[in-house]
């Protein structure tokens, strides 16, 4: 398996479903200027991912009181770039099928983690910068997605067992990632976006978390530094631990963020995310 491979995969993989090419083409012009009626219509016209949205908001990790019945509820409880993040979400589950066990985690485990980091994204950095928080939330949900293509092509290669090993006892799973693929699964989400046409500024950032690719760009570092603690509090391997928690900790002592304020957020998404693990 290599770099080369892995990216003749995302080239082979088929467009995007109608309904989800037909939302992408009312955020052209971004989030703010989609048309709420028509993105609910849209919607609603796929029963499947009409379906598949409104059993994510009311799962108990979102905590909400009384059942969300309708896409127009939800578009008004999460606004529309939440939705958007949601919609591209299954349309990805629906294209790339994988067993993520070989990263050492069950498909309905690792799907957890990627609402987890979604939420932790919104909960946490809206208290800083909404507007930031709004655009990086539906990126949080679906940064993961280069971990569906690798597990893909271990899963069809000689060394499943070793890859699945060596990663469980690495001390970091990028650079362990990059020795094995040549790259790293948060680029190749990058390289996956790319194929399908979604946010050009989502690839670019996808790119530049592990590598830096010359953008000279504060906007840019702000947001790969974001998306670096949620990823290090909430990943594959851990999920909001006390370990896991420091080392995010760390990181935004460095941003000279308010940490009491990310550890706070960071144990009532936990208790919610354990209720959720025992239903």
């Amino acid at each position: 398996m290599t770099f080369e491979s892995l990216v003749k995969n995302i080239d082979s993989l088929p467009p995007l479903s109608h309904a989800t090419l037909l939302v992408q083409q009312l955020y052209s012009n971004g989030a703010k200027h989609v048309e709420i009626k028509k993105l609910v219509k849209i919607i609603e016209s796929d029963a499947l991912l009409t379906a598949n949205i409104l059993k994510m908001i009311n799962a108990p990790l979102y905590g909400f009181s009384k059942q969300i019945v309708s896409i127009s509820q939800a578009v008004t409880l999460f606004g529309t770039q939440k939705i958007y993040g949601l919609v591209i979400y299954y349309a990805i589950q629906e294209k790339v099928k994988a067993n993520t066990k070989v990263y050492g985690i069950s498909p309905a485990a690792f799907n957890v983690v990627c609402r987890i980091q979604s939420t932790l994204m919104m909960q946490w950095y809206s208290k800083i910068d909404m507007n930031q928080a709004k655009y990086l939330t539906p990126l949080a949900l679906i940064m993961e997605s280069g971990k569906l293509i690798v597990s893909q092509e271990v899963a069809k290669s000689d060394y499943m067992q070793e890859f699945s090993q060596g990663f469980k006892n690495c001390t970091d799973t990028d650079i362990y990632e990059d020795d094995h693929l040549g790259t790293t699964s948060y680029y190749l989400s990058g390289i996956l976006f790319e194929h399908w046409n979604l946010d050009p500024l989502y690839v670019k950032i996808l790119k530049n978390l592990d590598y830096e690719n010359n953008v000279n760009s504060s906007r840019m570092t702000r947001y790969t530094e974001i998306l670096d603690v949620v990823r290090t509090a909430v990943n594959t391997r851990e999920v909001l631990t006390k370990k896991s928690v420091l080392k995010a900790c760390k990181l935004i002592r460095m941003m000279n963020l308010d940490v009491n304020l990310f550890v706070k957020t960071a144990l009532t998404i936990k208790k919610n995310y354990i209720k959720n693990l025992r239903k």
